[in-house]
């Protein structure tokens, strides 16, 4: 398994901070340059209010450049990953990985010894991303996603945090 545990390394400057709901517009900008079937903003909203994890990666040499992002509900050990997204422009750069890096620490310290999460089956760059992080498919929801006819499956995936290796460990 190729999942490290460590806090990932960061170019000084992009700051990783909390999403917060003065960052919705920017957020959803993303979204939907992202997504042909964004979240919307109360979906957002929501999330924030319920207190769930979400974390936003800036770039400190333009504040409004917002790199990725991700929303994650804590459950009884375990932890839901609902939403990771990386800017189009900054998509294949191995931003996506350091966020997961950064949840599984989240994961870490609230106590949660799996993470879950749905991907899209037409997604193959995000379910390459999940396989090589660790994740191992478990199962299907049928008809998760809206699509443009009809809907799409989810693949659900699960990464189990106590199997994999920190690095330097």
């Amino acid at each position: 398994m190729n999942a490290l545990l460590n806090p990932p390394s960061w170019p000084e400057r992009m700051r990783l901070q909390p999403m917060r709901s003065g960052s919705l517009d920017v957020v959803m900008a993303v979204e939907r340059m992202a997504y042909p079937f964004p979240w919307t903003r109360e979906n957002f909203a929501s999330s924030l209010a319920s207190g769930y994890l979400a974390e936003c990666l800036f770039d400190d040499h333009d504040p409004h450049h917002l790199i990725a992002y991700y929303v994650a509900q804590l459950g009884v050990e375990e932890m839901h990953l609902l939403n990771l997204t990386v800017a189009p422009a900054d998509q294949r750069r191995g931003w996506g990985r350091r966020m997961l890096q950064a949840l599984c620490v989240r994961c870490l310290q609230h106590g949660a010894a799996k993470l879950w999460l749905e991907v899209r089956l037409s997604n193959t760059h995000a379910r390459r991303l999940y396989e090589d992080f660790g994740f191992v498919r478990v199962g299907v929801r049928r008809g998760y996603y809206p699509d443009f006819v009809g809907r799409e499956d989810g693949i659900v995936m699960c990464l189990d945090l106590s199997q994999a290796p920190v690095e330097g460990a």
